[in-house]
């Protein structure tokens, strides 16, 4: 079993599920006592998040290779970047590594196809649904992404940083998701991508008409995968 790197903290309420996933998924593959070989660096979301509000990308980039170096220097055969967002600076990231990264996105889009769907609605941060890093890296895969209007977009944004980042799990806000899901679903959505690693905090498939693909989940399982490979 290989070593996976997880660079966290981003929020660290996803980042334990990742922690929690990987470790049950290596229980369930081996038996007995076997857990998973993970190094965990977790950076200060607070720091990340006010480089994200003031768009200070290249100190972001910046700090995270530092991390990513470290984890491998460490002795980490890849890294995961914990979180959708950040992967807008993943070329920097894989670019000062010489073991894998590996990407959330293609995670969530294999899991897309290996279900026979091509049009997914999108669910994040603002970053992650406006901007054109993550939405281009589907459709390098085939995909057809859809997104929720103006106003939706900022609700799904504030729940997330206002909410689930705090810990904070509301019937209200899972309301709301679920019609915001359901109006993506009348625009030709086949499936949901909860494309911020803290929306499977609050949303499952029993929200959704349509298949979910939990991206926290699914980034960690591939990680586990890739590490027997």
């Amino acid at each position: 079993m290989r070593t996976i790197g997880l660079l966290g903290g981003m929020s660290w309420e996803s980042t334990a599920e990742y922690y929690r996933i990987a470790n049950q998924t290596v229980r369930d593959r081996m038996g007995g006592l076997h857990s998973a070989k993970i190094l965990l660096d977790s950076v200060d979301f607070a720091e990340i998040g006010r480089m994200q509000r003031e768009d200070r990308w290249d100190d972001a980039a910046d700090l995270l290779a530092t991390h990513a170096r470290g984890l491998q220097d460490a002795g980490a055969d890849m890294v995961l970047i914990c979180t959708n967002t950040m992967h807008k600076v993943a070329p920097e990231v894989s670019a000062a590594i010489d073991v894998p990264l590996l990407h959330i996105a293609d995670a969530a889009a294999a899991a897309v196809q290996a279900a026979g769907l091509s049009r997914v609605g999108l669910l994040g941060t603002a970053f992650t649904m406006e901007q054109s890093f993550y939405r281009e890296r589907l459709a390098e895969h085939g995909l057809d992404v859809v997104i929720p209007g103006d106003k939706d977009r900022e609700l799904v944004h504030r729940v997330i940083f206002d909410e689930l980042a705090m810990g904070i799990v509301s019937d209200g806000s899972r309301a709301a998701y679920r019609r915001i899901i359901e109006d993506l679903v009348a625009e030709g959505a086949e499936g949901i991508i909860l494309g911020c690693t803290e929306i499977e905090l609050l949303v499952t498939g029993d929200d959704c008409p349509v298949p979910v693909f939990p991206t926290a989940r699914l980034h960690i399982e591939a990680a586990v995968e890739a590490a027997f490979a």
